[in-house]
């Protein structure tokens, strides 16, 4: 496995864009039997009401692009059943929306979840192989291996699972490494950087006053922070503004 990892790690060297590292994964992907990709990214899984986030990032291979309107556009993303059960699982799984087959997701698969069963039958991406991602900070990703066609051949043999789930992190690592930050908050409120000083200061205890002296600025021009931070984040006080920016991992340095 030691030689394995070497062998991976090797093929995302020297990868400058995200879109080779994702090429690359895809490529590896093709070897273990897989016929499409998936990978999405975003910096917290669920938001404030415990629905799925839709991702900042999805990126697809050998996958048709209208999907993108479907699940971020359209809202698929968060009715996806192999996104429910990644969302709180860091267990590798295979899946199938053959009805007659047992797997993780079967249980999910309902009059509410019919559109991503429909849309993925119609295009017979109806098995595959999910690594769920979830980083220490809060953020969270997945790496999908698709199979087409409809089949009973879900994706259990021990040594496939342990290779791409290997062949997962290490690439999610790598591609991690090349993300454009600004271009992976557009569903988050978008604070300013004074704001977020501002944030986490208050987050420590400390109050408007003690924040002007920390900051050497006026009282009034921080509590104007504090108060349009706490706009753009829906909140109705600055308790509930900090809550929320830490959710959302908006105080992070």
């Amino acid at each position: 496995m030691l030689d394995e990892l070497t062998t991976i790690k090797r093929r995302f060297a020297g990868r400058g864009t995200l879109d080779s590292c994702i090429d690359a994964a895809f490529e590896t992907v093709r070897g273990l039997g897989f016929e499409a990709m998936i990978y999405d990214y975003t910096p917290v899984p669920f938001d404030l009401d415990g629905t799925i986030m839709i991702p900042s990032m999805l990126k697809l291979r050998n996958i048709d692009d209208d999907m993108h309107d479907y699940w971020c556009d359209r809202g698929y993303f968060r009715i996806d059943p192999v996104q429910i059960v990644a969302a709180r699982s860091s267990a590798p799984f295979g899946w199938s929306y053959d009805s007659g087959v047992d797997t993780e997701i079967r249980a999910l698969l309902n009059e509410k979840t019919e559109p991503v069963a429909r849309y993925l039958r119609e295009r017979d991406l109806t098995r595959g192989l999910t690594i769920p991602i979830h980083m220490p900070r809060g953020g969270y990703a997945t790496v999908t291996g698709i199979r087409f066609g409809a089949s009973e051949d879900i994706v259990r043999d021990a040594g496939t699972v342990a290779r791409f789930g290997l062949l997962a992190h290490v690439f999610h690592d790598a591609a991690y490494a090349l993300y454009d930050r600004a271009a992976l908050s557009p569903r988050l409120p978008a604070l300013t950087d004074r704001e977020r000083e501002c944030l986490r200061h208050s987050a420590h205890g400390f109050s408007a006053k003690e924040i002007s002296r920390i900051i050497k600025r006026s009282v009034p021009t921080v509590v104007m922070h504090l108060s349009a931070a706490a706009r753009k984040l829906g909140a109705r006080n600055r308790t509930q503004a900090v809550v929320r920016a830490a959710h959302f991992r908006l105080l992070d340095t």
